[in-house]
């Protein structure tokens, strides 16, 4: 002290100290009405004094939520079964071979005749129903010309319906079920060579009709090569039930032999060629 009043200098004073940010205020309490505010839906009114409100869902929640299972894959495969045992039991119920014993209706006649059995003949493809009987209904009712037209134009109907119901319906719930190798095997065949393996398949006969129409549904096979390879594939299997039908009448007349010759020999090919692949299949 002395020192700094005989040297004529001042006595320097502590800094002094910075004020502290003043503390935020706390936030308020949650309230019942603070919670409602934020609820993402609607909710439940309280009944009393007591009770506690509970959001609820919304109708678009709901919406999203049924959407969502009417399109996951097993409910879209539970339609497809409910849809193929709805028209299989249709079949039963309506009896469509009665057409062979009691004939065509009179009022149908002419194309509009030719066009009616068709779609009919798609139909019932597309539930189980063996081509072969159909193709020697078209035979016997139109002849061998007409009824080769009009069993052609049921067959790629048929197979195109059957495509597409799999397809949409099926496929996303069946595709992880191939596990097994021949069905890992089969699925490749018709994957990778769409066209080649369906034209082998409808000329020679030995997997039904409706099965592979479903595979290759499953499978990764395009529409178009799969629709070209049945029109091609089932024109011979399908002119022999054709002469057959409209020849029935007469079984021991050549035309009939024939083709009947022309309905067997295929299906002897087939056998003896998926006989001698089966290794190359299993190995697949």
């Amino acid at each position: 002290m002395l020192d700094a009043n005989r040297s004529g200098t001042a006595p320097t004073s502590p800094p002094a100290a910075t004020p502290a940010p003043p503390a935020a205020p706390a936030p308020p309490p949650a309230t019942t009405s603070s919670l409602l505010a934020a609820a993402p839906g609607p909710v439940l009114t309280p009944a009393g004094p007591g009770a506690v409100a509970v959001p609820v869902l919304s109708r678009t929640g709901w919406a999203v939520r049924c959407t969502r299972l009417l399109l996951s894959p097993y409910a879209r495969l539970s339609l497809l079964l409910a849809l193929l045992a709805g028209g299989a039991a249709g079949v039963l119920v309506c009896e469509p071979q009665r057409l062979l014993t009691h004939g065509w209706p009179p009022q149908l006649g002419g194309a509009a005749a030719a066009l009616v059995f068709a779609a009919a003949y798609g139909l019932c493809t597309v539930v189980f129903v063996p081509r072969p009987l159909l193709n020697l209904a078209a035979g016997a009712m139109f002849g061998s010309q007409v009824g080769l037209a009009t069993a052609l134009a049921g067959t790629v109907l048929g197979a195109g319906v059957a495509f597409g119901l799999g397809r949409a319906l099926g496929q996303d719930a069946l595709r992880p079920l191939l596990r097994g190798r021949w069905l890992k095997a089969a699925d490749g065949q018709l994957s990778r060579h769409g066209f080649r393996s369906m034209l082998a398949l409808r000329l020679f006969p030995g997997v039904p009709f409706w099965a592979a129409n479903y595979c290759a549904a499953v499978s990764r096979m395009g529409p178009l090569p799969f629709l070209l390879a049945t029109a091609l594939g089932s024109i011979p299997n399908t002119a022999a039930y054709a002469v057959a039908g409209a020849r029935a009448s007469a079984p021991t007349s050549p035309a009939f032999l024939i083709a009947m010759a022309c309905v067997a020999l295929p299906a002897l090919a087939g056998t003896v060629v998926a006989w001698r692949k089966r290794h190359r299949l299993r190995a697949g």
